[in-house]
């Protein structure tokens, strides 16, 4: 199988009756369809596409929530060799005029033939200012009125199949450029971590929003490619009612299902003791976690509460990924659940993560932040450098971030920090976030996980952490936490117990700790914490202070 096409054709003669379910919004009812029902569907799209005069190479905006619309599109999109782009559909990113503003840039920066969502969506561009943006608005019905056209497009392998939006921790989004060969190279590579044959008798199940790089690459895409059993919930199911998710999972089929670190603490929290009875997480063989750090007392406490539902803590899969590498670059593949090492550095709060060995040939180099191409010895912390063919092309329609990004000996250099050891790859942070206090080095999450453990939450308050400049005193640290509703007395008590904790264990006194209400500090689609934005907020006093 040499592009995605050839994947979706093969996969429908070979298995014709695996197949997706898709859950509604309340997740109590599913419709299932086959990949052959699948492959008509997008060949139906792509001619469709084709009457409406969208070509090879143009860019086709997709705004619209986890539903059968969305995938026969995205696939038909990709049949007929247009650039499909997911962006998250409204209550996704925040405020409905933050939400107007950023889908206004991603046309700016891309210029799509057409944008494709709801007709709510097209409203609200209108409503806050984005009159030209809804002009250019298009719903699916609107696009599949036409009457079908010859489309006899055939890319190579080599040809780009879509473009992926970055999460946007670290700045703006930007469009990452992905080949054919490059998606079916990453797809390979998650069936090594998951130990996934193609045919294998498995279910993928996933709440994952599919703009996400995890949840488009790492579940869709890889059960697509291998043949899986496929079941999606929509997001705002799952964050609702996070038992949705685990009652997904089947006594009789091994399952895969991967999330972020937040997930499983929201499980945590939020899944009362009754439920446990009533889920069975015996066949939950592969429990991946990744897309941000990855913290070793929640997958703990995960493995504590849910033991009685035969959940094993070594099925534990931890991994490294990102947009620009397609989604994987390692795993660890050892089932021996989750592991630790401490950074060689200051502070308490050093114990990270092993994200195991690189997948298939993908190679991982650790360069040094101030040599940029001297690489390190194991153990010495420095930039995580990635090469190998699920590498990206570029950002599309941004040449300089593309020189920044990809090496000329075609290293693509991550902007994470991390260190090897015994050839496994271990997380420590981001270049970008870096505080360097009186010339130590702290990583944001150093902070931010005190200050979650003092508010009692155990990771359910959202906390971020950066530098200010503060005069002859040098860089400073601001830490702005999340809280439910407190009263005066009670934040005061919050904020020394906060202060003590961080000065006790890290020696670091706060410049300024700002209480806001939950929901007040901007994330990305994934749940990662904006801290740039966040930062600028606070410089231009955009923070809201309880």
């Amino acid at each position: 199988m040499s592009t995605l096409i050839h994947a979706l054709h093969e996969i429908a003669r070979r298995v014709p009756d695996r197949g997706i379910s898709i859950f509604d919004r309340r997740g109590s009812k599913a419709e299932r369809r086959t990949y052959a029902q699948l492959r008509d569907a997008a060949l139906d799209r792509a001619a469709r596409l084709a009457a409406c005069d969208i070509k090879p190479g143009e860019r086709l905006l997709i705004c619209l929530p986890t539903s059968w619309e969305l995938l026969e599109l995205y696939l038909g999109a990709i049949c007929r060799g247009a650039l499909p782009v997911l962006v998250a559909p409204p209550g996704a990113l925040g405020g409905a005029a933050a939400h107007a503003q950023k889908i206004a840039a991603l046309v700016e920066l891309l210029t799509p033939k057409a944008l494709v969502c709801d007709e709510s969506t097209k409203r609200e561009l209108a409503e806050f200012g984005q009159a030209a943006t809804a002009d250019r608005a298009r719903t699916c019905a609107e696009l599949f009125s036409v009457a079908p056209a010859m489309n006899t497009h055939a890319p190579a392998s080599g040809d780009l199949a879509f473009l992926q939006l970055t999460s946007g921790s670290t700045g703006r989004q930007r469009a990452v450029m992905i080949t054919h060969s490059s998606l079916l190279h990453n797809t390979r590579a998650i069936g090594t971590l998951t130990t996934c044959k193609p045919d294998d008798e498995a279910q993928v199940v996933s709440w994952l929003p599919l703009n996400h790089d995890m949840g488009l690459v790492g579940c869709f895409m890889f059960a697509l490619t291998h043949g899986l059993e496929l079941t999606l919930l929509r997001p705002e199911t799952f964050l609702a009612r996070p038992t949705a998710w685990l009652k997904q999972f089947r006594s009789d089929t091994a399952c895969k299902s991967p999330a972020p670190n937040f997930a499983y603490q929201l499980c945590i929290d939020r899944v009362e003791n009754a439920d446990l009875a009533a889920l069975n997480l015996s066949r939950w063989e592969v429990a991946l976690t990744g897309a941000e750090m990855i913290r070793p007392e929640t997958c703990a406490d995960f493995a504590s509460k849910f033991s009685a539902c035969g959940f094993d803590p070594k099925n534990f899969v931890p991994s490294y990924g990102m947009a620009e590498a397609t989604l994987a670059v390692s795993g660890d593949i050892s089932r021996r659940g989750v592991r630790t090492r401490r950074v060689n550095g200051e502070g308490e709060y050093r114990e990270v993560v092993s994200t195991g060995k690189p997948l298939l040939d993908i190679e991982v180099k650790i360069s040094s932040p101030s040599a940029p191409g001297t690489f390190l010895a194991a153990g010495e912390v420095g930039e995580i450098w990635v090469k190998g063919a699920s590498v990206f092309s570029g950002y599309y329609n941004d040449k300089e971030a593309t020189s920044e990004a990809l090496t000329s000996d075609g290293y693509l250099r991550t902007g994470d920090l991390g260190f090897l050891h015994d050839g496994e790859l271990y997380i420590t942070g981001r270049i970008k976030d870096l505080l360097i206090i009186h010339g130590h080095n702290l990583m944001p999450h150093e902070l931010e996980w005190i200050a979650e453990a003092a508010s009692g939450g155990g990771g359910a308050e959202r906390c971020g952490a950066f530098s200010v400049p503060k005069g002859s005193e040098g860089e400073q640290a601001v830490l702005v936490v999340e809280v439910a509703d407190k009263n005066a007395e009670q934040l005061a008590g919050l904020g020394r117990e906060i202060r003590s904790l961080i000065g006790r264990t890290l020696g670091l006194p706060l410049a300024d700790l700002a209480f806001v209400k939950r929901g007040h500090i901007p994330k990305t689609t994934s749940g990662k914490v904006q801290r740039r934005e966040l930062k600028r907020r606070y410089l231009e006093g955009k923070i809201e202070r309880l």
